[in-house]
């Protein structure tokens, strides 16, 4: 395995994608939490101010000078997440009237300013003597004709607590996602290097004795232009990679995205709502584990694409027959079209052998059935026909969905393309399964082919070369 080093071109791609993302989700993290802690304190205000206009009309003077709350009053239930009410009534010239036995010897502030409460509520953020944080809301009241200051004020620490709680969830999932994103990063950067890095190496075994001897012939300039033309292709080669990689970048992005996105907002909503039962819990839970599985298939994919794309992936190859091969990977994924009401059927040759690698063919043809079962509808049928074809052996899977429109058939097997957003994203695929087929079945000297029947439906057509040795379709005509 190559060691990792800060000096490495590859690692040091990764770091900066990492430290971008990074930069972006704290960016993201940070507006996020601003917008929540603004939210919890306008709840906070929209209380108060409700609890002062409640209390304003049972407020009344004793003959003494006082001021009491009547007999008629009671406090009503506050929320779970809420503490009770802090409360003081002062008159316009600095006299305390009123303070609930909450505060006890504690007060709200000094006495009201004349602009305190005039016209309409002021709202404010104070700090009692023992440090405890209050959001205070205070207001202008006649109490029998007398005018007065009300003040009502509620604890900001449930609030705060809350709040930390979000801010906590978004830190402890920051890791995970950049430990994904930079495992990625890695592998795909090793992708996007390794032309570069063959052509070093080609260049290092030409010295310049064998240059020289290749430059001197009868016709130099056609050999500098052979020579040119040789470079430009290259270039080319590697302008194509790195478009490529942008775009596998790009989409695998978006695609990590989606899940962790889910996965905070379901996070989120399970903290907010406390004293929930536990049904409520086991629901989020489950949410999340959906989630997260489809984070893995997604994951796993990406693997597979990087890893073939890598050449790291040896085939192990082995005499197979094709029918009893196939009616194995039916049974398995049979389940699916169970759910669906659908019919799944197998027929075709039984002598037929193939020389392949069972773990590979098998992802091909699961991929394949998993696509046809997904897009016929209920009660539709899926059929798997075995036939020889020359010297080559067909497997065809024929479904009995919509089909595909004309202008994304020739798109139909690139990494991420979706013929329909909504319907892809519901059956939680990420536009792979078609692209990990067409190469298990090229990586075995195969073609892969969609044909598109006027009826509908669609028929996607494995061939492979017949026997039991390695060999390589021609390609189709």
């Amino acid at each position: 395995m190559r060691r990792i080093s800060l000096h490495n071109v590859r690692t040091r791609l990764t770091l900066w994608y990492v430290a971008v993302l990074a930069a972006v989700l704290v960016i993201y993290g940070g507006l996020t939490s601003a917008a929540l802690l603004l939210q919890l304190r306008g709840q906070l205000d929209r209380l108060a101010v409700e609890d002062l206009e409640t209390v304003e009309g049972f407020l009344s003077f004793r003959p003494g000078g006082g001021v009491f709350l009547r007999s008629d009053y009671h406090d009503h239930p506050y929320p779970s997440e809420m503490t009770q009410r802090l409360m003081e009534v002062w008159s316009t010239d600095g006299t305390l009237l009123f303070r609930n036995e909450l505060l006890g010897g504690r007060t709200l502030g000094p006495p009201p300013r004349p602009e305190e409460g005039a016209g309409d509520y002021s709202q404010r953020s104070v700090k009692l003597a023992d440090g405890t944080p209050v959001r205070l809301v205070s207001r202008r009241h006649a109490v029998d004709g007398r005018p007065t200051v009300i003040r009502i004020g509620f604890s900001e620490e449930p609030m705060r607590q809350r709040f930390h709680q979000v801010v906590i969830g978004l830190l402890a999932g920051l890791p995970l996602a950049l430990g994904l994103a930079g495992f990625g990063g890695y592998f795909l950067a090793g992708r996007a290097l390794s032309p570069i890095e063959r052509m070093a190496r080609r260049a290092h075994e030409i010295n310049a004795d064998q240059l020289s001897a290749r430059l001197d012939v009868e016709n130099p300039q056609d050999e500098l232009g052979l020579l040119a033309r040789a470079f430009n292709q290259t270039l080319s080669r590697l302008e194509r990679s790195f478009d490529q990689l942008r775009r596998f970048t790009s989409d695998a992005s978006h695609e990590l995205r989606t899940p962790l996105t889910a996965l905070r907002s379901v996070g989120e909503v399970g903290l907010r709502k406390q004293g929930r039962p536990a049904e409520h819990y086991r629901e989020v839970i489950a949410s999340m584990l959906e989630e997260s599985s489809r984070l893995t298939r997604l994951v796993d994919s990406l693997l597979t694409i990087s890893r073939a794309d890598a050449g790291q992936i040896r085939l192990e190859r082995a005499a197979t027959p094709v029918l009893p091969f196939v009616r194995e990977v039916g049974s398995f994924i049979e389940v699916l079209a169970e759910e669906k009401q659908q019919s799944l059927m197998m027929e075709g040759d039984e002598t037929a052998v193939v020389f392949a690698d069972r773990l590979i063919l098998r992802q091909v043809l699961v991929n394949l059935l998993d696509n046809a079962i997904k897009y016929s509808h209920a009660g539709g049928r899926v059929s798997v026909r075995v036939l020889p074809a020359r010297e080559a052996v067909s497997i065809e899977v024929r479904d009995s969905g919509p089909g595909i429109p004309p202008e994304h058939r020739d798109r139909v097997f690139d990494r991420f393309h979706r013929v329909d957003e909504s319907r892809s994203r519901e059956g939680g695929g990420a536009g792979l399964g078609l692209a990990i087929a067409k190469w298990g079945v090229e990586v075995h000297g195969g073609r892969l082919e969609l044909e598109c029947p006027t009826e509908g439906g669609c028929v996607f057509r494995v061939a492979l070369l017949a026997g039991v040795s390695e060999q390589v379709l021609p390609p189709h005509s």
